[in-house]
């Protein structure tokens, strides 16, 4: 038996459709066997609060050892769990290809599917799932939605928060009045002198960037516009990540087969595909072909998908960048978000960074402890924050400047900790999304 694996991690298909997937003693056997790996090794302490919380039930068991915790208890476990696959990516020494065969996001995910099986979801953390529909019905009296859940509102916030059991102090993301979708109708023109022309790109909107920051796609869709690269919009339905953050593998491949049938044309005519927010990309590169490993259009769709960062270096490494852009004063502290990192792509958002002339880039590559819809949560946010205050420790003494995540929830959450930390010293900008940089440099939008 080997110690650890020097191999590439890979990934078995989710057997989402078969019935012993979701067998509770089958479940409790498997975590079990994973948990008491986990026991022996913890390597993982110092990431979510799954693992402190498993080491604490082991340590503090009249055995000291997994046989000591009651089995009741693991759902304390699974309930930390984020899904960021950082313990996969970057910690676990016993994924696959070793014989050990560990997988613990995929294992949290299946025991979550067990309990959306029986029915065990909350009406609400079902309702906050639904982003299109939320997107659509908010976008329609924007200012009205954003005022009843910000963060002070004495007259509905406690309603509102309470209802959906979102934490008070929770800062909750703002509805744009027009969507990405509807405001592409204006397309860029394309600059035919770029090195990159030829290229063309469908931008997947993505629900929170289409509903949420409109403004990330336009500048994405101007800065591809100045390199050359013709662009179309279509959002035809969300990923799904925050459907398969609640065990609902089903809704989730029904979301996958819509997506990928409204791709596929454009892909067979040459079109890549980008994706603005990087666990969308990561679901439609990874996770959908996991759920749906036979289906021929999600297989094509995963191959053709790039995350925004990957591709804007893609196109700087093989083609070059059109001219134009101008230094940029301050420091860009950048946090790689984990599902950016789960691409296994490499720090692609500090990379493009680093195309703006003489620019001062910072990496951050540690969680930023929101995990989503996970750290609105009453129960969650605290938690959020505490595994979070490192990366906004490091956030305050970058100074003067700029700072962003590729994910869009991460860079909020990092300003909330930064605020939390107390003093009074310049702390940098916040800006949604590093490709706004890029426009900047170039005079988009200025």
């Amino acid at each position: 038996m080997r110690e650890g694996s020097l191999e590439a991690p890979t990934r078995h298909p989710i057997a989402w459709q078969d019935d012993s997937f979701y067998d509770p003693i089958e479940i409790e056997k498997e975590l079990h066997r994973v948990f008491d790996i986990c026991h022996g090794c913890r390597r993982c302490f110092n990431l979510c609060d799954s693992f402190p919380i498993l080491f604490d039930l082991v340590d503090e068991s009249p055995t000291m050892e997994l046989d000591g915790v009651d089995p009741a208890n693991f759902k304390q476990v699974v309930d930390k769990c984020t899904l960021c696959d950082m313990c996969y990516m970057t910690k676990c020494p016993y994924v696959p290809p070793h014989e050990f065969n560990l997988d613990f996001p995929h294992l949290m995910l299946r025991f979550r599917a067990m309990e959306a099986r029986q029915g065990d979801l909350k009406f609400a953390d079902k309702q906050l799932a639904e982003t299109d529909r939320n997107g659509v019905l908010a976008s329609l009296v924007a200012p009205i939605a954003n005022w009843a859940t910000e963060r002070g509102n004495t007259v509905l916030g406690p309603i509102v928060r309470g209802a959906a059991g979102l934490h008070p102090d929770a800062e909750l993301p703002k509805y744009a009045s027009n969507s990405f979708v509807n405001l592409s109708a204006n397309t860029p023109v394309v600059n035919r002198e770029a090195p990159a022309h030829g290229r063309k790109a469908v931008i997947y909107a993505t629900c929170f960037v289409n509903f949420n920051t409109p403004g990330v796609g336009l500048d994405a869709r101007e800065v591809l516009a100045r390199n050359g690269v013709e662009t179309v919009v279509l959002h035809p339905s969300c990923c799904g990540m925050p459907l398969l953050e609640q065990g609902r593998i089903q809704d989730v491949a029904r979301n996958a087969r819509t997506v990928a049938q409204e791709m596929k044309p454009w892909i067979d005519q040459g079109y890549d595909v980008i994706g603005l927010v990087p666990s969308c990309a990561l679901m439609l590169k990874f996770e959908w072909p996991l759920i749906l490993p036979d289906d021929p259009e999600v297989i094509a769709l995963s191959k053709a998908t790039f995350d925004i960062t990957e591709y804007i270096v893609d196109i700087a490494k093989k083609e070059g960048m059109a001219p134009g852009m101008q230094p940029i004063d301050g420091t860009l502290t950048l946090h790689m978000a984990c599902h950016a990192r789960a691409q296994n792509m490499g720090q692609k958002g500090a990379e493009m960074l680093r195309l703006i002339p003489s620019a001062d880039v910072k990496v951050i590559e540690r969680c930023s402890g929101h995990g989503g819809s996970w750290g609105f949560k009453q129960e969650h946010f605290e938690t959020a924050i505490k595994v979070g205050r490192p990366v906004a420790r490091q956030a305050a003494q970058s100074g003067p400047g700029f700072v962003m995540s590729e994910c869009p929830l991460a860079g909020v959450h990092i300003v909330q900790g930064m605020d939390r930390l107390g003093d009074d010293k310049p702390k940098p900008e916040l800006v949604t999304h590093p490709i706004q940089l890029l426009a900047r440099a170039y005079g988009i939008g200025a």
